[in-house]
C-alpha cells in the first residue's frame, strides 16, 4: 500500500483487546492483506460508542483505518460476523481463543497472510458449527505449523533418514518431527509417541479437512496428541500458552458435574 494512502479499508479478525486511557482500547487484529496489527480504537469504551458492539474479540469486521504516527486509527467499523454460538459454550470459546492465541504468537505484524486468515475464519467458523472441537483444533494446529513453516518430519527419522517402521517412536520437539526407536531412545527433548497417535497425525498432515475428519480417535489418542503438541508448541514460542491451562480446567469441571449427576 502506497505511503501516500493515509485512509484505507480492511477485513479483519479482532484478536484481543487492551484498554487505554480513559476511553480508548488498543486492539490486535488480523487481516488479510496486511498481516497482524496492533490499532487504536478511540472512544470505543464509551456508552454511546457505535463501534464497541462491532470491536469484540473474535468478531469478523469490515474497518476503515486512518495511518497513525505510531499506531493506526480505526474510524469506522462493521461487524460481519459474531460467531455468537461460541459465547454459550465455555469450550468451545476457550478452544476458540486457543487457535487466536497460536495465530497471535506464532505471527509478526504486518506482512500478506490470506492463507493464514482464511485458516483462521474456517476453523472459528467450523468451531461455531460444532463440528468437533478436538479436531478442528487438531487440524488447525498442523495447517498453522506447515503455513508458518514448522511442518513436522512424520514419514523419516530425523536422525538416521531411514523410513519408519509400523511401530512406537519418538517425537523430537528440537528437531521438528520423528526419529526411530534406535535413534530416539534416550535423546533429550524426545517424548514417544505411539503408533496410533502417528497414524492420527499422519492422516491430518496429508488430508483436506473433509477428509481428516472422519477419521475415528480415541480419546486416549487425542490426549496424547494434546500432550505432545503442547511441549512441541512450547518449545518453538519458548513460552508457555495460557488457554491450555483454561481447557482443561473446563474439562475437569464437566466432568465432575457429569459424575455428580449420574451418581444422583
Amino acid at each position: 500500500m502506497p505511503s501516500r494512502e493515509r485512509i484505507y479499508r480492511s477485513e479483519a479478525v479482532i484478536l484481543r483487546r487492551q484498554d487505554l486511557g480513559e476511553a480508548d482500547r488498543l486492539l490486535t487484529i488480523f487481516t488479510p492483506d496486511h498481516g497482524k496489527l496492533r490499532v487504536v480504537a478511540k472512544g470505543v469504551r464509551r456508552l454511546r460508542s457505535r463501534k464497541a458492539g462491532h470491536l469484540e474479540p473474535l468478531t469478523r469486521a469490515r474497518l476503515m483505518l486512518a495511518r497513525g504516527r505510531n499506531l493506526d486509527v480505526i474510524t469506522q467499523a462493521e461487524a460481519v460476523e459474531l460467531f455468537t454460538s461460541l459465547r454459550g459454550d465455555l469450550e468451545r470459546l476457550g478452544q476458540a481463543f486457543y487457535v487466536v492465541e497460536l495465530l497471535d504468537r506464532f505471527t509478526v505484524e504486518e506482512g500478506e497472510t490470506q492463507r493464514l486468515y482464511d485458516l483462521l475464519l474456517k476453523t472459528l467458523g467450523r468451531l461455531a458449527a460444532e463440528d468437533e472441537g478436538s479436531v478442528v483444533v487438531r487440524f488447525f494446529e498442523l495447517r498453522l505449523l506447515e503455513l508458518v513453516g514448522y511442518r513436522p518430519e512424520l514419514f523419516r527419522c530425523l536422525g538416521c533418514g531411514k523410513e519408519l517402521k509400523p511401530q512406537d517412536q519418538f517425537f523430537s520437539v528440537d528437531m521438528g518431527g520423528i526419529l526411530c526407536p534406535n535413534c530416539g531412545a534416550g535423546r533429550k527433548h524426545a517424548h514417544p509417541i505411539s503408533l496410533a497417535a502417528l497414524k492420527v497425525l499422519r492422516y491430518y498432515q496429508r488430508n483436506a479437512y473433509a477428509v481428516a475428519a472422519t477419521a475415528k480417535i480415541r480419546s486416549k489418542v487425542h490426549a496424547e496428541l494434546d500432550r505432545l503438541l503442547e511441549s512441541y508448541l512450547t518449545y518453538l514460542l519458548e513460552k508457555r500458552l495460557h488457554t491450555p491451562d483454561f481447557l482443561r480446567r473446563v474439562n475437569e469441571l464437566a466432568t465432575k458435574a457429569y459424575k455428580a449427576e449420574t451418581t444422583t
